[in-house]
């Protein structure tokens, strides 16, 4: 379970995100949802401990990630929305070194790399360094990166960029399946159809402060209109650029 209570971050200038209180539920997918700029990267960075609120706590499955910012961060894993990273590492290098982070055995972690590699068609090309990747290669490695330690919840910041359809298939069908064994996973995208389809709850976003929160069918109630997200989305955001 993840605990977002009265959470807001100033730079200074005023505040990216305003008093969020979100609470998401072990079993569900939860996707966070807003116009460019509306404060959902600065949330996901407060709830992974990157950037620390100016007021508010987070917790996760119990631990404050700012006060027990080890414990809570063994309890996720965390996709960012760039993929960019250890660009001179082998695939498997970086795989290893995460797994050696999470000091997964390695009995634990040859069986974990082995399903991540077949899922993701990446059996032949962990041994090519990252920098060699096209882009959806280095959202697959990342990926896998994350889940070698099987953390209870998942965290993930627009993690279908890049991938091509069959891995962005392959991924949805992981989130919900990790859900249904009772974990939390929490995503924010762009793509509406994705949150149609996936989302047991949405959260709405809007220049820092939390608009709704919700299953699809409670946001129609509210509505009065048998709508589409994208179109719910687009009138309680103003009809800003997403």
């Amino acid at each position: 379970m993840i605990k977002i209570e009265g959470v807001s971050k100033n730079y200074g200038r005023g505040n990216a995100v305003s008093n969020l209180n979100i609470e998401i539920k072990d079993g569900e997918i939860f996707g966070l949802l807003g116009p460019n700029g509306a404060g959902k990267t600065t949330t996901i960075k407060m709830i992974t401990g990157i950037t620390e609120p100016t007021e508010g706590r987070v917790e996760i499955n119990g631990y404050d990630i700012c006060k027990n910012p080890l414990e809570a961060k063994l309890q996720f894993g965390y996709v960012p929305d760039s993929p960019d990273m250890f660009l001179k590492f082998t695939g498997m290098e970086y795989i290893n070194f995460m797994a050696d982070v999470y000091r997964v055995s390695k009995k634990d972690r040859e069986i974990r790399i082995k399903e991540l590699s077949n899922k993701f068609g990446m059996e032949n090309a962990l041994g090519d360094t990252i920098k060699s990747y096209s882009h959806g290669m280095r959202q697959k490695v990342v990926i896998m990166g994350v889940l070698v330690h099987n953390p209870k919840a998942w965290i993930l910041d627009e993690p279908l960029t890049g991938l091509d359809p069959k891995s962005a298939f392959i991924l949805k069908g992981m989130m919900r399946e990790h859900a249904d064994m009772g974990n939390a996973v929490l995503f924010s995208t762009h793509v509406l159809e994705v949150a149609e389809k996936v989302c047991d709850r949405v959260g709405i976003i809007k220049k820092g402060e939390l608009i709704f929160v919700g299953t699809l069918d409670e946001l129609r109630e509210e509505f009065k209109a048998d709508s589409s997200l994208e179109r719910m989305f687009l009138e309680m955001t103003d009809d800003e650029e997403y």
